[in-house]
């Protein structure tokens, strides 16, 4: 038996594992972000879970307009005041822009996710998102940071 490969066999089953564990943090972490900026948004969108439509028909949790709502679904519309279903659509829609914002070489950070949630992701790209939208970035960042703060202490997500 050649023992420089019986060693380095002893090694990459560690490292294997251990890469394993990393890619597992790494998706925890991600899964944990995601969820402190999904409630930051629904607490600035929606905090007490209002079920009639906004002024521009926006519905649910987190205020979807009937195209993005379309964009992600053929659930009916009207189901966005589901909570169980909206929260599943947020779930795609932040993947989405999560992606998009990628693909636009900006970070996917709660402050860029509220960007494009609020001002739309061709803007949040662009750079040319409205003032409003930056200060509504900026609150949900905040919350989100709050959130994710408080459930890393409680050792919860």
């Amino acid at each position: 038996m050649n023992t420089t490969h019986h060693h380095l066999g002893s090694f990459v089953r560690p490292c294997g594992v251990l890469w394993f564990v990393l890619l597992a943090v790494v998706a925890s972490a991600g899964a944990s972000t995601r969820w402190a900026t999904l409630e930051a948004i629904r607490n600035l969108e929606n905090p007490h879970n209002v079920t009639r439509p906004g002024p521009r028909g926006e519905l649910g949790a987190y205020q979807f307009r009937a195209a993005t709502w379309r964009m992600h679904t053929a659930i009916p519309f009207h189901q966005a005041v589901d909570r169980e279903t909206s929260e599943q659509i947020a779930v795609r829609h932040y993947e989405w822009l999560k992606r998009g914002l990628a693909a636009g070489r900006k970070p996917p950070t709660p402050y860029y996710i509220a960007l494009a949630w609020n001002g739309g992701l061709s803007a949040a790209v662009s750079g040319k998102s409205p003032r409003a939208a930056h200060r509504y970035a900026e609150r949900a960042a905040n919350l989100a940071a709050a959130l994710h703060e408080e459930q890393r202490v409680a050792g919860i997500r």
